[in-house]
């Protein structure tokens, strides 16, 4: 219990100061949304920078394509419509980083569920 209130100090710290934190091994199991986030924002300078940012682009992409695939059907009922405009995937990415600084509530939760969270309200489909 003490560990998971230091964490969530931590975490409050972290955002409202903007203090950049390091990457570490326990970012990559991606049991929440802020280890999501610590990959995706990464600094350069950081010795997993490379494999975070990886991890980080295939981590949200391979979700989005699994909805996808299984919303491929005819008889499908999508949650999420990209606009006919492209958005990168740098872009979407970036989007969604900047949606979890203003939803802070959702940083325990697993990612993707905070991710389909952000992409249904940023791209909902027209029903």
């Amino acid at each position: 219990m003490k560990r998971g209130i230091l964490s969530l100090m931590a975490v409050v710290i972290f955002m409202v100061t903007g203090i950049d934190a390091a990457v570490t091994t326990e970012d990559f199991q991606a049991k929440t949304t802020q280890n999501i986030i610590n990959l995706c924002t990464v600094r350069a300078g950081d010795p997993l920078a490379r494999e975070a940012i990886h991890f980080c682009q295939g981590y949200l992409v391979g979700a989005y394509h699994y909805y996808m695939a299984m919303n491929a059907g005819p008889e499908s009922e999508r949650l999420v419509c990209f606009p006919k405009s492209d958005v990168s995937r740098d872009e979407a990415i970036a989007m969604f980083v900047e949606w979890t600084k203003a939803h802070p509530q959702f940083m325990n939760e697993a990612p993707v569920e905070t991710e389909f969270r952000f992409l249904i309200e940023k791209w909902p489909c027209k029903k």
